[in-house]
């Protein structure tokens, strides 16, 4: 049985970026029965597949935090490039800004791509598995388009949408976007499992 933190307690959410903290809040509205703190913490960048990312983080950020702590990895996974930059995507960003991710499909016809967000969530003890929650959301790489001031948004359109992440009403955003489709699953499993009580989960 994996304790689940009692309601009314709160929940470390790993993050320095102040504005993903106030996106995740609006996602998750009033149902969510825990209040999130954002801390920031240095996590070793990890290699390898997204799920295996994620655990690891996990796992090293509930040893420093000694509790119930909350990661966010996020890719950004080009068609034509065979799934990269995928959980790289920050650097790639860093390097290249916004204009060089589209540039990177020059020569390619195919400029589909996906978003993933994996949300891992560990209860701080060592012996409960990482429980993982995923979204995806399909797209295509554009001419960058919109604020600059939240990533990759401008050069990421949603499939069906005729603008970019950026360019989208943050409402309609949220309604769509991978992190959301995430946090949906996230905060269905705690509702869910969340013992006002005992604080005992399944």
């Amino acid at each position: 049985m994996a304790m689940i933190p009692a309601a009314g307690r709160s929940v470390v959410f790993v993050t320095g970026n102040v504005k993903k903290l106030e996106e995740v809040i609006q996602i998750l509205g009033d149902s969510f029965p825990y209040k999130l703190v954002a801390k920031k913490i240095d996590l070793p960048e990890y290699q390898g597949e997204p799920d295996d990312i994620s655990i690891q983080k996990c796992l090293e950020a509930a040893k420093q935090i000694q509790g119930p702590v909350i990661v966010e990895d996020t890719c950004l996974c080009f068609t034509a490039l065979g799934g990269l930059p995928g959980p790289y995507i920050k650097w790639f960003l860093e390097k290249l800004k916004p204009e060089g991710l589209h540039k990177l499909l020059a020569g390619f016809e195919d400029k589909s791509a996906y978003a993933l967000c994996t949300f891992a969530f560990s209860t701080g003890n060592p012996d409960d598995p990482v429980k993982l929650f995923k979204g995806q959301t399909q797209g295509h790489i554009v001419e960058p388009r919109g604020p600059r001031d939240f990533g990759w948004d401008p050069c990421f359109q949603p499939e069906g949408c005729t603008e970019t992440y950026a360019e989208l009403p943050k409402a309609v955003k949220n309604s769509i976007s991978h992190r959301y489709k995430a946090l949906k699953e996230l905060s269905a499993y705690f509702v869910q499992h969340h013992n006002p009580t005992e604080s005992l989960s399944g």
